[in-house]
């Protein structure tokens, strides 16, 4: 049994966890990486940052590099599709053949619902934005994970979009912001090291990269929080999105699902950090929608990757029985009820 081990992987868009488990559970090692994504990173490259992760960590265990994971799980930002999970898979085994002794890949929204239970929501809200519900018989609904060009509502890259465009409309006289735009364009000046608007097109579209794009997102939330009107209604906004997100998986909730009364939502990426932002949009928009039993807005705890759901999800696809104990990985930060709405 010391010899089995399992390992976890949570790959986004700006940067990745992996997460190495012994037989009893106890996660013994960690290594973090570049993003994963195999739209924008490609196939061959996040099977190499995935296998350099692993390294890592178990040079940090002291396991030696020959023995095989008994099963990987690998939760990655784009792995929607199973021609395109299948391929990653088989790209791994033919460059990394000791890596693992079985694989399963899934989107990352999949990994992070394992972590808290065997249902519930997850809406990622990162550098990109996604939402899935799984409901305890093993059946997904999805809502987003389309990218940026298709997608990405309510995230840090829609943030920093949002907040762009503002400005460019506004100074093109196209439309004009209710609000001063003064200081968001400062925001983008020193972000990207631009003095005038052409100067942004080569960050738009040569030199386009989305996590770079995306960090405007933290500037514009310390702006936001310092009374910045323009700032705090793009957050708002967000939030009426990320809302939406929930609304329109609830149909495809079971009634096992909800059977207590209360529908459990992970929420995942940085943008939730800037919660106080999101709140009122966020509630504005479910107050359109009468739910009829509660919602759970669930955080994982410090130091818990959604990595672990990885790791659980590996352990499951082999049948095997690793100790897991949910309740230890989340906390409750509000609770939404139509009637009766509290901050925890």
């Amino acid at each position: 049994m010391d010899e089995i081990y399992f390992a976890g992987v949570e790959g986004g868009a700006t940067q990745s966890t992996l997460l190495i488990s012994n037989a009893d559970g106890k996660i013994v090692a960690r290594a973090r990486g570049d993003s994963c994504n195999i739209w924008l990173d490609g196939i061959s490259e996040v099977a190499k940052r995935i296998a350099v992760m692993a390294d890592q960590a178990k040079l940090e265990a002291n396991i030696p590099i020959i023995i095989k994971f008994k099963c990987i799980g690998l939760s990655l930002s784009g792995c929607e599709q199973e021609s395109t999970n299948a391929a990653l898979e088989k790209e791994i085994k033919k460059s990394f053949p000791n890596l693992a002794e079985n694989y399963v890949v899934c989107s990352d929204t999949l990994g992070s619902i394992l972590t808290i239970g065997s249902g519930g929501i997850v809406i990622i809200a990162g550098t990109g934005s996604n939402s899935v519900l799984r409901n305890p018989n093993g059946e997904t609904t999805q809502c987003g994970g389309w990218g940026h060009q298709l997608g990405d509502e309510g995230s840090a890259y829609w943030i920093a979009h949002k907040g762009i465009k503002t400005v460019f409309d506004h100074e093109d006289n196209l439309q004009k912001s209710k609000y001063d735009v003064a200081n968001t364009w400062e925001l983008i000046k020193n972000h990207f090291k631009v003095e005038n608007r052409t100067d942004m097109l080569e960050h738009c579209y040569a030199k386009f990269q989305k996590s770079f794009f995306a960090k405007l997102c933290h500037q514009m939330s310390i702006c936001a929080f310092n009374g910045d009107e323009l700032c705090k209604s793009v957050f708002k906004d967000a939030g009426k999105l990320l809302a939406r997100m929930i609304v329109a998986l609830l149909p495809k909730a079971s009634s096992e699902l909800i059977l207590s009364c209360h529908l459990p939502i992970l929420c995942v990426g940085s943008v939730w950090i800037s919660w106080e932002l999101l709140k009122q949009g966020f509630i504005d928009e479910l107050h359109l929608h009468n739910i009829p039993f509660e919602l759970r807005l669930l955080k994982l705890k410090t130091g818990v990757s959604p990595a672990l759901g990885s790791i659980y999800m590996a352990a499951d696809f082999v049948k095997f029985s690793l100790p897991r104990e949910y309740a230890k990985n989340y906390e409750i930060f509000f609770r939404y009820n139509y009637n009766d709405v509290n901050n925890l």
